[in-house]
C-alpha cells in the first residue's frame, strides 16, 4: 500500500503550503505528493492524472478538502466512485475526518459515508455558486455607481477633434479620416460616436 496526498490551488499566485503542511503532517512522503496550480474548471491538470495512473487497489490518497476532486458536485461525485470503485483505493479528506474509506466497509459504513460525501459536495458547489453571485453583484452595484473595470482607452491622437470635424463635415471619407489617425475604420468610427456623446453632455 502506498499512501498519496493531492494538491490544488487555483492559481499560480496561491500557496499550497496549508494544504502541504497538511498532507505531511498525515504522513505522506514528499515524493507521493502531487500538485496542481491551475483552476479546476476544466479539469485538465495533469499532476492530478499522474496520480490517478499511479494509484492500485488498497493505495491510500489523502486530500485537504473535498472539492480539491472537483470542480462541481457531479464531478467530485465521479472521482470519488473512480478511485474507490473502480482504483479500489482510499480516499481520506483531512476537514472532514467522517469521510475516510477506510472506516466503515461495510455495507451501512458505505452508505453513510455515501450521503455525507453528496451533501458536502452539494454544499461546497453552492458556496462557489453563492461566491459568484456576490461578485456579479459587486460588479454590478460597482458598475452602477460609475466604476469602471479593464484598461482605460487609450487617449485620442492629437489631430484627432481637427479630423474629426473635417470628416463630419465631408471634407474627408470615412477612410481617409481614419488614416490620418493611425487607426481602423471601426475604431475611428466608434471613438468619434464616443466624442459626439461627450460633446453632446458638455
Amino acid at each position: 500500500m502506498t499512501t498519496y496526498g493531492y494538491i490544488r490551488v487555483s492559481s499560480k499566485d496561491q500557496n499550497e503550503d496549508r494544504q502541504r503542511i497538511a498532507l505531511r503532517e498525515a504522513g505522506v512522503a514528499e515524493k507521493h505528493l502531487y500538485l496542481d496550480k491551475q483552476s479546476g474548471k476544466d479539469f485538465e491538470r495533469p499532476q492530478y492524472k499522474n496520480l490517478i495512473h499511479r494509484l492500485k487497489k488498497d493505495d491510500l490518497l489523502y486530500i485537504k478538502s473535498i472539492d480539491r476532486l472537483g470542480r462541481n458536485y457531479e464531478e467530485i461525485l465521479e472521482q470519488w466512485r473512480l478511485i474507490t470503485k473502480e482504483k479500489g483505493a482510499d480516499i481520506a479528506v483531512l476537514d472532514m475526518p467522517v469521510l475516510d474509506t477506510r472506516r466503515g466497509k461495510d455495507l451501512m459504513g458505505t452508505f453513510l459515508s455515501d450521503i455525507v460525501l453528496q451533501i458536502l459536495s452539494f454544499v461546497a458547489e453552492s458556496e462557489r455558486d453563492n461566491i459568484r453571485q456576490r461578485q456579479a453583484e459587486g460588479i454590478a452595484a460597482a458598475k452602477a455607481r460609475g466604476v469602471r473595470f479593464g484598461r482605460p482607452p487609450p487617449p485620442l491622437p492629437d489631430n484627432f477633434q481637427q479630423v474629426y470635424r473635417a470628416w463630419r463635415s465631408k471634407k474627408l471619407t470615412l477612410r481617409q479620416a481614419a488614416q490620418l489617425c493611425e487607426m481602423p475604420k471601426d475604431t475611428f468610427y466608434a471613438k468619434a460616436v464616443r466624442f459626439e456623446k461627450q460633446e453632446a453632455i458638455q
